[in-house]
């Protein structure tokens, strides 16, 4: 026999995932990650997912639990799971700042929060990185309005612009903006010798390389996720940053047990390329080019945690980024990042002062939509 739980399959930037209410979910910490995991299909040795809601991919493997804020700060507490694939491991560690613009139109819907026409400012207390995320939700008749003319690079067509506030983002996951407490640090790599990278934890730890450094032009996309010695390098910068940062104790249980953080990039200065959709960007585009990776894969924009901590990055100098920018895109507070499937910009509020800085704010447009709702049906032994 199976269990009926009400869910509701959403949406949120260019990611998309199950959102439960959390008095939907068992309380147990064990049986909440079996559930979950049945539900998605993991772990699929064959990375299909083909026996859940899951869609093989981590960017449509994710999990968001909704439940009422009992701070009056708060209007929702939010708690962002990233739901392995291949291994029987959710890892609550950090964020999702795509599936967080899905929270404020979720708690509208839901009736987790008064509806105000024509736009509801949600106050979201995001558990994992204990942050406030504002949302302003568009809404009419009562309902989040998903329609309108904002459009964003990785989903056709146009929507309504959920505006999100990222408050104090700066050590989200360690207490640190720099958590080594350098803007750089140097790693030896097996096959390309020293190597500068950044570690930056703003919404989520992210870690920076020069593209050039490690071989790569910055514009490859195709090539990332075909070519075993890309990703094994990129792995492997990841995993030791992972261990300088404290997330693991050694690279192979950063490989093994926290896939999600950190997240690691490669930048390059704006130059022009092809996205995934044949548009042609121009250096004049954009202010930076990236790619980042989401667990193991090319992920196909840009994560927008990752983008918080690469715009954060670029305007403070002595990051590899920094040094990346022209000269006229350094100081503007908006930065646009070229990414496979096209632009994301971000807005950062960083205050610098000599060797100090505080990273205010980052602001950022996105897009949501409610797709499915009802119920996920999980076999009762899970829950056992």
């Amino acid at each position: 026999m199976q269990k009926r739980i009400p869910a509701v399959l959403m949406r949120g930037g260019t990611s998309k995932g199950l959102f439960f209410h959390d008095n939907h979910l068992p309380s147990d910490t064990d049986a909440r990650n079996r559930v979950i995991l049945a539900a998605f299909g993991s772990p699929d040795p064959n990375r299909r997912q083909i026996d859940g809601v899951g869609g093989g991919v981590s960017t449509t493997s994710k999990v968001a639990i909704i439940s009422p804020s009992e701070s009056p700060d708060y209007d929702v507490v939010y708690n962002f799971g990233q739901v392995s694939i291949d291994r029987p491991i959710v890892d609550w560690k950090g964020n999702c700042g795509n599936i967080s613009s899905a929270v404020g139109p979720f708690a509208v819907d839901e009736g987790l929060v008064k509806a105000v026409a024509p736009v509801t400012r949600v106050r979201i207390h995001q558990l994992n990185t204990n942050k406030l995320i504002t949302a302003d939700v568009p809404v009419k008749n009562g309902r989040f309005d998903e329609q309108g003319d904002y459009a964003i690079a990785g989903v056709p067509g146009t929507h309504a612009r959920v505006a999100l506030g990222f408050a104090d983002p700066g050590g989200a996951l360690t207490g640190k903006l720099f958590p080594t407490g350098n803007r750089r640090d140097t790693i030896e790599m097996p096959d390309h010798g020293p190597v500068t990278i950044t570690i930056i934890d703003a919404a989520n730890p992210v870690v920076l390389v020069r593209a050039e450094d490690i071989g790569l032009t910055g514009v490859e996309i195709d090539e990332v996720d075909t070519s075993v010695a890309i990703t094994t390098t990129l792995e492997t910068i990841r995993c030791k940053a992972a261990v300088l940062i404290g997330l693991a104790a050694s690279e192979e249980e950063a490989t093994q047990r926290s896939q999600a953080v950190p997240k690691v990039a490669f930048i390059t200065a704006a130059k022009p390329y092809t996205t995934t959709g044949g548009e042609a960007i121009t250096a004049q585009d954009v202010d930076l080019v990236g790619r980042i990776m989401s667990m193991g894969t090319l992920h196909r924009s840009y994560a927008v945690s990752g983008g918080i901590a690469t715009a954060g990055a670029a305007m403070i100098p002595g990051t590899v980024a920094f040094d990346l920018l022209k000269e006229g895109s350094r100081g503007k507070g908006l930065l646009r990042i070229g990414h496979p499937g096209g632009m994301i910009d971000i807005g950062a509020v960083i205050d610098v002062e000599g060797d100090r800085c505080t990273y205010r704010e980052a602001v950022i447009g996105r897009t949501a939509r409610r797709l499915m709702e009802g119920y996920v049906l999980v076999p009762e032994a899970y829950f056992e």
